[in-house]
């Protein structure tokens, strides 16, 4: 009798395409931030480090929190140096003070490695509030945090040791918290007492029918701000009733091209503050009413993330003083732009063609470009600070003169802001309500 026929050996699985392709991406997405990483450490290390990360505004915060512990009468008339004035509320000198224990070079490096740091939470949360997860999702947060890293408003809060970047990861992280938790609004209200900014987020909370968190908000805004009453009175009274948060020159001249926003267009343009600014008053208005407009609408459409994009970069374009480094909210524009490129499959083509054409282009306007261009330059400018350098304007305010290229690149953060608002704007009066609402959930939101 003849053996029964041999059972065919069972053929190896088949490999899924889907699977390698992901680790693939995983790899090369952090592989770019490695080299981002990597680039800013070499550029650290061919110049001399001043020109890379001056430090300087942490600096000066510091020494200011001295003189809020020392001669607290003195810290809205003292000068760090000529023409530069402490300009935030109460609260940020206290709080600056008590950094003045932790020995400078660890206070420095931590500052920017929390900085940096803070950028890749920003992106992470966005991702998370569209819905992003697992492997795709960190594939994405790598790459566009790698792009995002190279970003002039970023490099620039980097170089001066702003806190624009902590702020920032501050109210995204609040705002991505679960709507039930009992303490959201605090981190908004944290980050609206050492900058004013962020104070539009609680109108915003309160149109999109969150009462509580509006109130918690407010509630911690007003307590810290009540700190700085307690133990800085006089420097309080000054600041809070004597009108020095409304007056603009404080923080340097208006008009120079640092400050992206219509007030600084219309001072260069104009040539004077006071004629500029009823034109401000009329535009910031309407930009104030049609934005928050937009970002009610996203939000009550199931679109969180669009909804506080739109607030925040409504805020960037109705305050009178909007510094390139106050800018890094780019990157979560970035963030909604990639969605809209790769998020949804089911849109169509040319609007998903549109959407990653719109985040080239941002990351190319705002691009930090290498050190030493334009001249004299060493950390990385942006495109921005061509305009100061175009010839024939040279001389004290060359802002004045600018005209033909000078004038758009001298003007590009203002207005890449403006085209991102009248986008998200005219989607929001047109988008139907998506089909699954798109709140982040607990763990997306962490």
């Amino acid at each position: 009798m003849e053996p029964p026929p041999r059972a065919p050996a069972a053929a190896p699985p088949a490999r899924r395409p889907g699977r390698t392709a992901g680790g693939r991406a995983l790899v090369a997405a952090a592989a770019a931030l490695t080299v981002a990483v990597l680039a800013y450490a070499a550029n650290l290390l061919t110049h001399p480090r001043a020109g890379i990360l001056s430090w300087l505004d942490l600096r000066f915060y510091l020494a200011a929190g001295q003189v809020a512990r020392h001669t607290p009468a003195l810290l809205y008339r003292w000068q760090y140096r000529p023409g530069m004035r402490f300009t935030y509320p109460p609260f940020a000198a206290l709080l600056f003070s008590g950094l003045a224990a932790v020995p400078w070079d660890v206070l420095a490096w931590a500052m920017t490695a929390a900085s940096a740091a803070a950028l890749g939470v920003t992106v992470w949360l966005t991702f998370g509030g569209l819905g992003w997860a697992g492997r795709r999702r960190a594939v994405a947060v790598l790459a566009v945090t790698a792009a995002a890293f190279w970003t002039e408003p970023v490099q620039r809060a980097l170089h001066w040791g702003q806190v624009d970047l902590l702020l920032m990861a501050l109210v995204v992280w609040d705002l991505c918290q679960p709507g039930h938790r009992r303490w959201q609004g605090a981190g908004i209200g944290l980050a609206a007492a050492v900058k004013l900014v962020p104070l539009i987020f609680i109108p915003y909370l309160l149109l999109t029918r969150r009462p509580r968190q509006a109130a918690v908000a407010l509630g911690t805004f007003v307590a810290l701000a009540g700190v700085g009453f307690l133990v800085l009175p006089a420097a309080s009274a000054q600041w809070w009733f004597g009108g020095l948060w409304l007056h603009v020159g404080r923080v340097g001249f208006a008009g120079s091209v640092a400050n992206q926003s219509p007030l600084g267009y219309l001072i260069r343009g104009t040539g004077s503050t006071a004629a500029a600014t009823p034109w401000w008053l009329a535009i910031a208005g309407l930009v104030g009413v049609t934005g928050m407009e937009a970002a009610v609408r996203w939000h009550c459409r199931g679109r969180p993330v669009h909804g506080w994009l739109t607030c925040a970069l409504t805020g960037l374009l109705i305050s009178p003083v909007s510094w390139d480094h106050h800018w890094v909210w780019f990157a979560p524009a970035l963030v909604v732009l990639v969605d809209g490129a790769l998020g949804d499959p089911g849109r169509a083509a040319w609007a998903r063609w549109a959407c990653g054409a719109a985040a080239a282009g941002l990351a190319v306007v705002a691009g930090a470009w290498p050190a030493g261009w334009p001249p004299p330059a060493r950390q990385p400018w942006g495109l921005i600070w061509t305009a100061p350098y175009t010839p024939g304007v040279a001389g004290p305010h060359p802002e004045y003169r600018w005209h033909g290229a000078a004038l758009v690149a001298g003007n590009l953060y203002l207005l890449a802001g403006l085209g991102l608002l009248a986008g998200l704007t005219a989607l929001a009066f047109r988008a139907p309500p998506p089909r699954r609402l798109r709140h982040p959930s607990p763990s997306e939101a962490r």
